[in-house]
């Protein structure tokens, strides 16, 4: 089986460097990766959508339609526009703050991305609503949003490897001076999607009346079994661990600051 990642926004917003990062990081735990992006004109504020294929049975890099395990949303209408990717009980994790396309200053709609977000929260039952301003207000950017929303995906479970693998990606990854920053703001986002988890957890086991999903659990470890590795999961090393453990530090010392 494969795991299948769509991210989509509009130009600028990170969407590509979000998806390298993600593919980045499985590859470091030497699970098989595919990616792919489909551009078009986002230097212009255009759509882009980004494909990340997870797991040995993913033969292409493009994602089938209905397919898509998880679809993580930069704004409202393109999280709608690409919702016929998503399986059946996908995840979505989406950004409430619009972007108005060019063409709404020559005829104006009123566009503000609040239907689609009603709509999703209509249609979609594992959806993750998050405020890219408010999760980035203590970075002076919402450019962070882009490993922000990863964290979001780490910290809620959506994504099945490990946390120091992402870290080690940004690391690599991102320019020198913005590193500490994108780190936090991943750690931001990851105690925001534990929130939710936490929150969905006690959802559940109210609507059971105090009994235990079994069906949900079943699906999500049925879920995280089915995306193969072609090797074991490299261990960290003593420095790797002690690292890890001041990043876990850093989101227990800020985990108030960071909820919305």
């Amino acid at each position: 089986m494969s795991y299948n990642i769509l991210l989509c926004g509009v130009g600028g917003q990170g969407t590509v460097l979000a998806s390298k990062l993600l593919a980045a990081a499985a590859g470091r735990e030497n699970m098989t990766v595919h990616s792919a992006e489909t551009i078009g004109m986002a230097q212009r504020g255009g759509p882009v959508t980004s494909h990340v294929r997870i797991g040995e049975d993913a033969f292409s890099p493009l994602i089938p339609r209905g397919s898509a395990d998880l679809l993580i949303a930069f704004e409202p209408s393109e999280a709608v526009r690409n919702l016929d990717y998503l399986k059946k009980d996908g995840s979505v994790i989406v950004n409430e703050i619009s972007i108005r396309p060019v063409t709404e200053s020559l005829r104006p709609t009123g566009y503000d991305g609040k239907e689609c977000i009603a709509y999703l929260k209509d249609t979609i039952d594992n959806l993750v609503v998050v405020n890219a301003d408010s999760l980035c207000a203590d970075f002076g950017s919402s450019k962070f949003f882009n490993v922000a929303v990863l964290g979001v995906a780490a910290g809620a479970g959506f994504l099945h490897f490990s946390e120091e693998s992402m870290i080690a990606t940004i690391e690599e990854t991102v320019k020198a001076q913005f590193v500490k920053t994108n780190k936090e703001a991943f750690f931001a986002g990851f105690a925001y999607g534990e929130d939710y988890a936490v929150k969905a957890v006690k959802s559940s086991k109210e609507e059971a009346g105090g009994a235990p999903d079994k069906a949900k659990k079943a699906g999500a470890e049925k879920a995280k079994s089915g995306v193969k590795k072609t090797l074991p999961v490299r261990m960290m090393n003593e420095e790797e661990k002690k690292r890890l453990a001041a990043y876990k530090n850093l989101v227990l010392d800020n985990k108030g600051k960071y909820k919305k």
